[in-house]
């Protein structure tokens, strides 16, 4: 199982196992990461679970379609690294992942 490393606002790093084919909001839920809210239950409608990929893995995750794209608009502080983590799915290749959960309580 993949580990995904989620690092919660106030620097909390937690590393959890995330089932292949889950999304990495759905890993998020699962382990209780505090920030990733998640109102819409991952149907790319309310960008309550997003969070700043490390640089260091952005170019290996697929890349953002528009309806992501125009939901990130609606999320606080959107930076160049920004993602919905609901649109994320967890594959063997992502081992390691880090996520800097965002500010999504707002």
């Amino acid at each position: 199982m993949p580990k995904i490393i989620y690092i919660t606002q106030d620097g909390t790093r937690h590393e959890v196992d995330v089932e292949t084919g889950y999304s990495v909001m759905e890993g998020a839920i699962n382990h209780d990461i505090e920030g990733i809210i998640a109102e819409c239950g991952g149907a790319c409608a309310c960008a309550t679970c997003h969070s700043y990929i490390d640089e260091a893995w952005m170019d290996r995750i697929p890349a953002m379609d528009d309806m992501e794209d125009s939901m990130l608009d609606a999320a606080y502080e959107r930076k160049s690294n920004s993602r919905l983590t609901c649109q994320i799915e967890v594959k063997e290749e992502l081992d390691g992942l880090v996520v800097h959960v965002g500010d999504n309580d707002y």
